[in-house]
């Protein structure tokens, strides 16, 4: 299953780091979100994404727009990584899968001739009524920030 434009965010309940828990469609209720799946904590791609993040977080939240990571990563390992990288925005831990399919992140990947299922790199904007206006697939963490910026201050 994949979220489609025009879709409704949908009602998931996740752990987040901070101790927090998130429920997607009430806690955003009313504002502009941007969902990015991202791979692995402390990896030098999700680093990089991350910290691009950061560095235009004011301007997201200046835009209307707030912002949530999600990786199967536990809360530990995402506490850790806000920590390091001072990420002001919440990670969401989904250990099963349940946000990553509904969205459709999950795909079959490959490395070293070896295949395998993991999370794609894609982001997801959605506005402030809850639906989705666009996504991005394939994801190059460099520069991917501001695009998606840029769209939010287009809504």
């Amino acid at each position: 299953m994949s979220l489609s434009t025009g879709d409704t965010i949908p009602d998931l309940t996740l752990p987040a780091s901070g101790g927090k828990t998130v429920k997607l469609a009430k806690d955003y209720k009313g504002k502009k979100l941007v969902v990015y799946f991202y791979p692995k904590d402390n990896t030098p791609g999700c680093t990089v994404e991350g910290n691009e993040f950061t560095a235009l977080y004011q301007d997201f939240v200046s835009a209307g727009a707030d912002i949530v990571g999600v990786s199967k990563d536990s809360v530990k390992s995402h506490d850790n990584f806000c920590t390091k990288f001072g990420f002001p925005f919440l990670l969401l831990s989904d250990g099963d899968e349940a946000m990553c399919n509904a969205f459709g992140a999950i795909v079959e990947k490959s490395m070293y001739g070896k295949k395998y299922m993991g999370i794609d790199r894609c982001t997801f904007l959605f506005n402030a009524s809850g639906k989705l206006v666009k996504d991005w697939r394939k994801v190059s963490a460099k520069g991917h920030a501001a695009d998606v910026l840029e769209a939010v201050k287009a809504l």
